[in-house]
């Protein structure tokens, strides 16, 4: 039954000594006072009503109040019967209190290979400690890797290599607390909540009437938008308000390609203290210190620096300086160079060819033609090439992370 239809059962029930012509014009009054009131905000709704209602000709003080207690009494039960709607400044408080979080980024080409991060804040909102887990695909060759960054040292657990990198530098900690930013799920809705502000994405909001099921946001990037993902979807929980999941898409032949999804885990269930730490480093495990390892980059652009790498590494090789090569595959031993490379007699590099940008990990892919000889036959080897990064914590030093 409609508000409106209660105000006129209640009115024909009371028991005040009126007329029909009374009653209807009453009635009449206050139905047009309640479906005014409706398009204004519920703070104003009840002054609103009383104001109308007295402009009427009939102001019985009996049948108003009566009838003004029905249409409050309606008002109170249909505000109740509507939920606050969704807005991003309700997820942005929530996160405010999140100590810890733990993520599982899937990429849809690797979805059996996940990448696990788990993140300790300090009360601050600061991020203080973090343990990610890499798979062998992030990095081929290298196998999976286990980075712990603490008290402002990150290392590096090369398992499958019994290699041990550290690095301790503020470029370093920058590095890290930038990726801790990207996965942080109160900056993305902070940063979609400013591109909206902007123009460069329209949202649709999904809020369910079942409570257990989540809010849905879906993100659409404008024309004018240069991201990386054209659409992404957010699914919050109703409840607490936190995002339990990012969906990213990409534009492709006029459909959006699903590439990857981010969980969000165990919001504020403590991280056990050892998992900020290694504990089954063997006493044989080579260390490494990056700070002497690498190229400069300098004025050189990044597909520059990135041909640069991949040209000294095959100079060292031709040299047969498995040392000076080993710089520049950083985490690679000399000794295991030389197994690598050692059958092969590099002659001369042939070509260097354009870097290609690798989507998903962001790497550069040099492509390359050497000129090899093998048991005493000359041929052309051509592969698309090793991919080169920034070392790790030093953003002015570029090296091969794997073939």
């Amino acid at each position: 039954m409609r508000p409106t239809e209660n105000i006129e059962k209640l009115l024909k029930n009371i028991n005040i000594d009126t007329n029909v012509k009374t009653d209807n014009a009453v009635l009449g009054d206050v139905i047009e006072a309640f479906e005014k009131s409706k398009k204004q905000k519920s703070t104003l709704t009840e002054p609103n009503i009383w104001r109308i209602i007295m402009k009427s000709r009939i102001t019985k003080l009996a049948a108003a109040a009566v009838i003004v207690l029905a249409v409050v009494f309606s008002m109170t039960i249909f505000d109740k019967s509507m939920p606050t709607a969704y807005a991003f400044e309700q997820t942005i408080q929530a996160s405010h209190s999140v100590q810890y979080l733990h993520i599982r980024a899937i990429t849809l080409s690797h979805e059996d290979q996940p990448v696990e991060f788990w993140v300790e804040f300090a009360q601050d909102g600061q991020p203080k400690n973090m343990r990610l887990n890499l798979p062998d695909w992030m990095a081929p060759g290298s196998g999976p890797r286990e980075v712990i960054w603490k008290d402002g040292k990150k290392q590096e657990w090369l398992r499958e290599k019994n290699i041990l990198t550290t690095t301790e530098d503020e470029a370093s900690a920058a590095q890290i607390l930038k990726m801790i930013e990207n996965l942080d799920p109160k900056l993305a809705v902070t940063r979609l909540q400013e591109k909206q502000e902007q123009g460069k994405v329209e949202l649709e909001i999904n809020e369910p009437t079942d409570k257990a099921e989540p809010i849905i946001v879906t993100a659409t990037s404008t024309k004018e938008d240069d991201s990386s993902f054209q659409r992404m979807v957010l699914y919050i929980d109703q409840a607490t308000r936190l995002v339990n999941a990012i969906e990213f898409y990409k534009l492709r032949n006029g459909e959006y390609e699903h590439m990857k999804t981010m969980e969000f885990y165990d919001y504020n269930q403590p991280v056990d203290a050892k998992m900020f730490m290694f504990k089954d480093v063997s006493n044989d495990a080579e260390h490494i210190d990056l700070m002497n390892i690498g190229l400069v980059q300098g004025d050189l652009s990044d597909e520059e620096i990135a041909v640069e790498v991949v040209r000294q590494f095959f100079e060292a090789l031709i040299a047969r300086n498995y040392d000076d090569a080993s710089k520049l595959f950083p985490g690679v031993p000399a000794d295991e160079i030389k197994e690598m490379f050692g059958e092969i007699n590099i002659i001369r590099i042939i070509s260097m060819g354009k870097p290609i940008l690798h989507s998903e990990t962001n790497h550069l892919r040099v492509p390359f033609e050497v000129e090899v000889e093998m048991e005493g036959k000359k041929s052309l080897w051509k592969k698309q090439g090793p991919y080169v990064q920034h070392l790790a914590g030093q953003p002015d030093r570029w090296a091969i992370g794997g073939f």
